[in-house]
């Protein structure tokens, strides 16, 4: 939780004014309407003492002085001046409040886009060490109380200080000494406002930390919604819902019970600041030290002064939600890329598809496993394919050529170039990934597989999923192509699932193409459909296979296994079945022929 203070909050506002710094007229503009809305504002409350002083005084009044000779040509002036103002305040009003309001929308959408933005550009490291929901929470929510103030709670900061020191100047011209007196609760009030805000400020970042936890509680179960169900779990994780949800109120509940203190203990310092001007402004007009319309006017004028820093509670209330929230916002933006796209540089056409992983070293900063020294080759049109078990390294390796990671030794080179040198557009457009994790977008199918490549024709799409054999079950669909396939593909079956992204990886037409056990998690009709596929899929371009299933990488031009982020084996099937290492050990296993060892030296990869 961050420790929040008035320092803290103001440093936040300058980062935000500096993050803003291209919508700086817009923040003139919105502020100089509010000020010129507040001096009209106040104006009233002045001319009601100079009416009074009209009546009382008549040709010896302050308006005959300035002209206006007959107590009726008086009159007639202030009735024209005060209407004048009424339009003046209304203008500006309508003015303000349009300026703010689009400014908060301006402001809110395009740090919610830079954020988004930002984010996708940030390692694949900091996804798997954050909660989607808190990334969600901090985009979405966080950004939404920036707007808030923004809407409201800026114009009003504006205002109180537009009114303290108008109505200040006039005091002190009209009388210093009730000035003096009506200002005196002013100090109170303001360390009363900062002193609530140093309690208040806590316990805000911890309101924003519960919603965060809230919503990265609900993103899961519903994105789990089927592992819950089948484990019966229905009751506990609404039970854990419940207590996120209570933890989010009870910090709400202790944040109001600090901010609603404000008020009461605010009004009554207004209280003797008013009296003060009531009792000793009464008792100089009675002894004719103070002009009566004087003394009105600073009568009407203290309630104007004293009472809007009560707004100060909610104000500042708001002030802190969003200073809590700006540093949550702008601490995402400045998380830093260390996996740079500095290279403007495309990879020499045509890409033929060569890849060479040199002498290569990688750890996660988490948990230390990673590759060492691995160097593997793929000539172009060649397929390679790593097995190993879960854990050694496989994906890592794919990761690195994907750039999601940078190797902390050795170069990955494709074509010869190492791909630090050329841009991450033309790296990934140059390799088609095919997941085992297979995520499909909320759309129709014909959107999913052209994902890659939007702006394809019907007939380069329905040749992608005849060719990934898809179209055999899209075209016994009742809309065909236009089916929706719901949230991450729920409503097709693993199988079509795994061959819509394969249809979406061939769509792109890359010259290399990485299967991650692509064929893990299907039935053997569905393995079998694909196999068929890759056979077409694989000439002419590069393929890397990760798979368990050994008899999907049969064919390999050189199958190489990984033990241990280490090559332990290589070479075709037929020469890993003559070594009779560990390769031969699962192979027998895998095809039902295993020999006494064998599952030991399996479970050992």
């Amino acid at each position: 939780m961050l420790v929040s203070s008035p320092a803290h909050s103001f440093q936040a506002l300058l980062r935000l004014l500096r993050y803003a710094k291209g919508y700086r007229r817009r923040i003139i503009a919105a502020t100089a309407c509010s000020i010129i809305n507040k001096l009209f504002d106040i104006a009233p409350e002045i001319l009601i003492g100079v009416a009074i002083d009209v009546v009382v005084n008549q040709e010896q009044s302050f308006v005959a002085s300035l002209g206006f000779e007959t107590p009726q040509q008086q009159i007639t002036m202030l009735a024209v001046l005060t209407f004048v103002i009424w339009a003046g305040e209304s203008l500006f009003e309508y003015l303000f409040q349009i300026l703010w309001r689009n400014l908060a929308q301006r402001l809110q959408a395009d740090m919610r886009q830079d954020t988004y933005e930002h984010a996708q550009r940030l390692d694949m490291a900091f996804f798997e060490s954050r909660s989607s929901g808190q990334l969600v929470a901090t985009m979405n929510d966080d950004v939404n109380q920036l707007e808030r103030f923004l809407d409201g709670g800026a114009n009003a900061m504006v205002q109180v200080v537009v009114t303290v020191v108008v109505i200040g100047a006039v005091f002190f011209v009209l009388s210093p000494l009730i000035a003096l007196l009506a200002f005196t609760p002013i100090p109170l009030i303001i360390w009363g406002a900062f002193f609530f805000q140093r309690k208040a400020g806590p316990l805000y970042s911890d309101v924003r930390e519960k919603v965060g936890d809230l919503a990265s509680r609900l993103s899961n179960n519903l994105s789990g919604i089927a592992t819950i169900k089948s484990f019966t779990s229905e009751d506990r994780e609404a039970e854990r819902l419940r207590e996120a949800s209570e933890a989010y109120v009870d910090a709400n509940r202790r944040a109001i019970k600090v901010s609603s203190a404000f008020i009461p203990v605010i009004r009554m310092a207004i209280l003797a600041g008013f009296l003060a001007t009531f009792t000793v402004g009464g008792m100089m007009a009675l002894n004719g030290s103070l002009n009566v319309g004087a003394y009105g006017v600073l009568v009407f004028l203290t309630q104007r002064l004293l009472w809007p820093l009560t707004g100060l509670a909610q104000v500042i209330d708001l002030f802190e939600r969003a200073m809590a929230s700006t540093r949550r916002i702008l601490d995402l933006l400045e998380v830093p890329i260390t996996v740079k796209d500095d290279s403007t540089t495309p990879l020499a056409q045509p890409v033929r598809g060569e890849v060479t992983i040199d002498n290569v070293s990688f750890h996660y900063a988490t948990s230390g496993v990673g590759v060492e020294n691995i160097h593997l080759h793929a000539p172009a049109g060649n397929t390679l394919a790593l097995v190993g078990a879960t854990g050694s390294g496989k994906s890592t390796l794919i990761k690195l050529l994907l750039r999601f990671y940078d190797p902390e030794n050795g170069r990955v080179l494709i074509d010869g170039q190492p791909i630090t040198d050329i841009s991450m557009n033309s790296l990934r457009q140059s390799i088609g990934l095919v997941s085992q994790d297979v995520y499909l977008f909320e759309g129709s199918i014909r959107d999913n597989i052209a994902y890659g490549k939007p702006d394809a024709d019907e007939a380069a799409i329905i040749d992608a999923a005849k060719t990934a054999e898809a179209w055999s079950f899209i075209e016994t669909l009742p809309q065909g192509l236009d089916t929706p396939v719901g949230e991450r593909g729920v409503r097709l079956s693993g199988g079509q699932r795994q061959r819509l992204s394969l249809a979406r990886a061939l769509l792109k037409d890359p010259p290399i193409l990485v299967l991650d056990e692509a064929t893990s998690a299907v039935d053997n009709e569905t393995e079998a459909a694909i196999q068929r596929s890759l056979k077409r899929i694989a000439h002419g371009r590069t393929v890397i296979m990760i798979a368990h299933r050994l008899s999907t990488i049969v064919h390999a031009d050189e199958i190489v296994v990984i033990e241990k982020g280490q090559v332990a084996e290589r070479g075709t099937h037929s020469s890993l079945l003559a070594a009779d290492g560990h390769y031969a050990a699962q192979w027998r296993v895998q095809t039902g022929e295993a020999q006494a060892g064998d599952v030991e030296a399996v479970s050992s990869l």
